[in-house]
């Protein structure tokens, strides 16, 4: 039977004297709303497998979209998985409206017999309320959750899931804020972590995988000489076969973080996609006020 009930071992002292030591992660009892995005446009990739699996896959993904329709107003911990309870989170809210919007154009276009009509008045409620409550005009940027001041670099996202136009004033707000107050020594931190509780004491490093959003965000955007330059800057830290870690300490110039760590590989990915012109995001949903 697997442990997975957190607990620290004291007595150790952690690499380097990074307490605490843990065992387990108390994130299996955590609400993530995200998954749901993540799940449902994986499996929205299904039409080009065989009919069996499509079918079914279809089953799965009306399921759990109807499942999303009740808990998407819920706060949850987020992408991150913060320690400082349960909140709004604006990246969380945005992925449960591409978990609706894949199911909806899988559906239409595979007729799939899921409800439809719900789900687009549910995509068009969280379009609305993420608007309305993640964006901050002050800030001219969306923030970590609603009605909050910090920035979080999760809400780089918006833009490449096709919520808003790359080059949308609001994402174009939310790349310069960013870059303005989570960016060191060239690469992109997660957000403030003397601002968010997330459970661990003292700084970390640049997140690599955030700092490859921005490149694709950039390049997006059409600041495509500042996207070449970040991208060459982030390929420079790989190790001796071209791996790279969760973060990357720009002072001690060192991988932090779990290692090998495949969200940093998959945005390099996504960025070398864009940057090829073999990707582009989903069409944005135009609606009124939007």
């Amino acid at each position: 039977m697997r442990q997975l009930v957190e607990w620290e071992v004291s007595w150790l002292p952690g690499y380097e004297g990074s307490r605490p030591v843990r065992i387990g992660n108390a994130a299996v009892e955590q609400f993530q709303l995200d998954v749901f995005g993540e799940v449902v446009a994986a499996l929205s990739r299904t039409p080009k497998a065989e009919d069996e699996i499509r079918v079914s896959a279809s089953s799965l993904q009306a399921a759990l979209v109807n499942r999303l329709c009740k808990v998407w107003p819920e706060p949850d911990e987020g992408i991150w998985e913060t320690r400082g309870g349960a909140k709004h989170f604006t990246h969380s809210k945005v992925m449960a409206w591409v978990a609706l919007d894949r199911a909806i154009k899988h559906h239409e276009q595979y007729g799939a017999g899921g409800d439809v009509k719900r789900w687009k008045k549910n995509r068009e409620m969280i379009r609305q309320e993420v608007c309305a409550k993640g964006f901050d005009k002050k800030l001219n940027s969306f923030v970590q959750s609603y009605g909050s001041k910090q920035l979080d670099a999760s809400c780089l996202l918006i833009g490449l899931v096709g919520f808003l136009p790359p080059d949308d004033p609001r994402m174009i707000g939310t790349v310069e804020a960013i870059e303005k107050r989570l960016m060191r020594d060239g690469l992109v931190e997660r957000y403030d972590t003397k601002k968010t509780k997330d459970g661990l004491s003292g700084g970390e490093g640049a997140f690599l995988a955030c700092s490859f959003w921005m490149v694709t965000s950039l390049w997006l955007m059409g600041r495509k000489a500042d996207a070449k330059a970040m991208f060459e800057r982030l390929l420079a830290v790989r190790n001796d076969v071209g791996l790279l870690s969760e973060e990357y300490d720009p002072v001690g110039k060192r991988f932090v973080g779990n290692f090998p760590q495949a969200l940093s590989h998959i945005a390099l990915l996504h960025s070398a996609f864009a940057m090829s012109e073999l990707w582009k995001p989903e069409p944005s949903v135009k609606t009124k006020g939007s």
